[in-house]
């Protein structure tokens, strides 16, 4: 009797991997419509609250935004840039080079972010987002002499006391409007060169992530992630915000920090050093910046090396030595800060809703190819893509901690961003042959909130 054994051609799926496919989709559509639920149920929520108080502060929650359906001259760039990366860019991002996949990836969200900022128009858009009485450029003027307004900067913290700092000046330290002094002593003042600024250093995320992603994982992983990591809805508030900056100095922080811990660079201690130089900065523009840490932790674990964590800790104390010398101390400013976010609407916002509606607005900004993706992320065994998962699931565990903190209720899709736009790297678990239905879901999205809400910060 001959007995013949036929075997599976490698990378062929299993019979119960095709039988779980089904169930595996059906999965994803639960977590979409579970999503959904969130946000229609804190819109309708939000709703009523706002028409009964007004205590939200926004006329649309749970994003700050104003219904106002409009077309603008980056509707008709936005909507080709979409057409184009749902057809081609699965399959551009397999076939490129590495180094002309990063630079491609850096372009085409240069593109997408710009032409969804122009469909508000140039200057409402753009060059006049940073400029308004809460925003950063209409600080400058006030640091014609750097060096003693950065020694009484917390001073001015607090409102009520003379020369109070605006808004977004107050809720940062001073790391944050310092950057828009410089751009303006380069000869880059005026709100122009800051909405511009911002979009081309946020867009860098998506290189930033490839990189990261590659370390940790593997270049397929790295390749499959990169078109959502493009056409992300968030890139609505990248352009033009300064938490599409901040988003990039901490995504590069984590970049460099993969690459001193899988040592694919050939002086990794210069990268960890580097690393720390920017986590250092990045908890000096932003306080919330202090959780990126939970991601910088996933990365040592990811890559099962301690190594890089003194040069990293070294150089950040460096970074703290030197604002504290200069005069400022993050650890007298942010008790200041918590005193000034109660006295506005952070004191009149309702804790009970927020918890929520903050959620509500990850679901907006991370789009819905991120919800199923994080689905797949909570539900696979660590052994099986370990990096994407610990990395995925250290940014969502970042979320709760600052959703649990009550420190961001409202305007989180902007405030979030550092966070959420590695969120959609988990799609890279979604089955290759959906993924142009995924990237149409992230783009249709994009494109109805730009095109029907007017959205601020």
């Amino acid at each position: 009797m001959t007995v013949s054994f036929s075997r599976r051609p490698a990378g062929s799926p299993s019979s119960t991997e095709t039988a779980e496919r089904p169930i595996a989709r059906s999965r994803d559509l639960v977590a979409v419509a579970a999503a959904l639920v969130l946000f229609a149920a804190a819109a309708v929520v939000g709703g009523l609250i706002q028409r009964a108080d007004g205590t939200l502060g926004t006329s649309w929650p749970p994003l700050l935004a104003h219904w106002m359906p409009h077309v603008g001259p980056g509707t008709p760039a936005a909507v080709a840039a979409a057409v184009l990366f749902v057809a081609y860019g699965p399959a551009v991002a397999a076939l490129l080079p590495w180094r002309a996949l990063l630079a491609s990836a850096w372009a085409a969200a240069l593109v997408w972010t710009f032409s969804l900022a122009l469909i508000d128009g140039w200057q409402r858009g753009i060059a006049g987002r940073l400029t308004t009485r809460h925003e950063y450029v209409p600080a400058v003027p006030r640091f014609h002499d750097i060096l003693p307004t950065l020694q009484t900067f917390s001073q001015h913290i607090v409102g009520g006391h003379p020369g109070y700092w605006p808004a977004h000046v107050a809720g940062h330290p001073p790391g944050a409007v310092l950057t828009f002094v410089l751009l303006d002593r380069l000869g880059l003042g005026g709100g122009a060169w800051a909405g511009v600024f911002c979009i081309v250093a946020g867009t860098s995320v998506a290189v930033a992530a490839l990189v990261t992603l590659r370390c940790l994982c593997s270049e397929t992983t790295a390749r499959r992630a990169a078109p959502f990591l493009v056409l992300t809805p968030g890139a609505i508030w990248v352009g033009a915000s300064a938490d599409g900056y901040f988003a990039c100095v901490a995504a590069w922080a984590l970049a460099l920090l993969a690459l001193a811990a899988t040592r694919r660079v050939r002086a990794p201690v210069a990268a960890a050093l580097g690393s720390g130089l920017l986590f250092g900065l990045a908890v000096h523009v932003s306080y919330g910046l202090t959780l990126i840490a939970l991601p910088g932790l996933a990365i040592l674990l990811a890559a099962r090396n301690l190594r890089p964590l003194p040069y990293v800790l070294g150089a950040v104390a460096a970074v703290v030595a030197v604002f504290a010398v200069l005069g400022f101390r993050w650890w007298d400013a942010y008790p200041l800060l918590v005193e000034r976010y109660y006295q506005g609407l952070g004191g009149v916002r309702p804790y009970s809703y927020w918890l929520f509606g903050d959620l509500a607005t990850v679901v907006a900004a991370a789009g819905l190819a991120s919800v199923a993706g994080m689905g797949r992320a909570l539900r696979f065994p660590l052994r099986d893509h370990r990096g994407l998962v610990l990395l995925c699931c250290a940014f969502l565990l970042a979320i709760v901690a600052a959703d649990l903190s009550g420190m961001s209720k409202a305007e989180t899709e902007r405030i979030w961003l550092p966070f959420t736009l590695w969120l959609p790297a988990s799609a890279a678990l979604l089955p290759r042959g959906d993924h142009r239905g995924w990237l149409a879901a992230q783009a249709c999205a994009a494109l109805l909130i730009n095109h029907l809400l007017l959205t601020g910060w």
